[in-house]
């Protein structure tokens, strides 16, 4: 009984991703062509948070940013104790000069911000009206990472739906449901914080069509990375991701979650023409906020959250970015 329900998960997910298709390569980022390919935004946080978005010469001059090869490192400051009634701590909010709609995006990233307080995000889009498409999101530290759309009115996944993660909320509207969106946490600890760093990163990937959006993650060292995904190329395959999984277990009648994505979310009960537009890729760390301030106490941390950004940013050390790579396929 036990093998016949993996039959049929692995059968069904080879048919349901069947219209993935190969997509071209339209840029390879690393190092300077990596910050070359954003802007940095001076902007009043959207989500009220207790960060000072700061421009690249005065990252620069604060040393809130490095390029040490392929590697980008993109830091909030973590030495200046704040003034209660002045900006709040200076960090960064990039967003890509080109915007996005069908396409596959794979982000190598070797280093997350950790640390109470923190609130680290990586897409998003003309909010909500547009859609906003949460690749890694988390707040204080708390595991595994969870992914979610934020959309306007009308927009709902299924509540039964092929991949390994977990739903959290199935309305994606974000003023029906606070802001929260329809989130999935991902099955694997070492998606997000601590843990992610000390296993040395890995890789996430999404995918965006006409009729779904698919995330997917693969941690640093595991077997079941796609080699396209490891080594990028001029393109790449999602369907083949699949394909592979289900090679894998009739060759080792072992199931493999290599082609599952981590988070699915169909159109079947959202019209993704009227719910998502043309998207810019934001990768931004805030402090505080809407999520983090709200859970702060719950999730374990000290003080008040306000209390703690301002006033102990030896503990913001560690909260970093470091991306080894991002490659765009269309």
């Amino acid at each position: 009984m036990m093998k016949s329900s993996f039959l049929a998960f692995v059968a069904l997910a080879v048919s349901g991703y069947a219209e993935a298709a190969t997509y071209s390569r339209t840029a390879s980022l690393s190092g300077q062509s990596f910050l070359d390919a954003f802007s940095w935004k001076e902007l009043h946080d959207p989500t009220n948070g207790r960060v000072n978005y700061v421009s690249q010469s005065t990252a620069g001059s604060a040393g809130l940013y490095s390029v040490s090869g392929n590697t980008v490192t993109l830091r909030a400051d973590h030495t200046t104790v704040l003034n209660p009634s002045g900006p709040g701590r200076d960090s960064f909010r990039l967003q890509s000069n080109n915007q996005y709609r069908t396409h596959v995006a794979i982000f190598d990233i070797g280093h997350m911000p950790v640390g109470c307080g923190t609130w680290p995000a990586e897409v998003g889009a003309n909010w909500p009206y547009e859609g906003e498409i949460d690749i890694v999101e988390g707040v204080n530290n708390k595991v595994p990472n969870q992914s979610t759309l934020h959309t306007s009115a009308n927009c709902v996944m299924p509540s039964s739906r092929l991949m390994t993660g977990t739903s959290v909320e199935l309305d994606c509207d974000v003023y029906s449901t606070g802001n929260l969106g329809c989130g999935v946490k991902t099955a694997d600890s070492n998606s997000f914080g601590h843990n992610f760093n000390n296993n040395g990163g890995g890789w996430y990937a999404v995918e965006r069509t006409s009729n779904h959006i698919s995330i997917y993650f693969w941690e640093r060292g595991s077997s079941s990375v796609p080699s396209e995904v490891k080594y990028p190329g001029g393109s790449v395959d999602t369907s083949a991701w699949v394909i592979n999984s289900y090679k894998w277990f009739e060759t080792t009648h072992q199931y493999s979650n290599q082609g599952t994505p981590a988070a699915y979310f169909p159109n079947t009960l959202c019209n993704f023409a009227s719910h998502f537009g043309p998207l810019n890729i934001i990768i931004n760390l805030d402090f505080c906020g809407d999520w983090a301030g709200a859970t702060y106490s719950s999730d374990g941390c000290p003080s008040t959250c306000v209390e703690y950004v301002n006033n102990v940013p030896e503990a913001f050390s560690k909260a970093y970015f470091e991306f080894n790579a991002l490659n765009i396929y269309e």
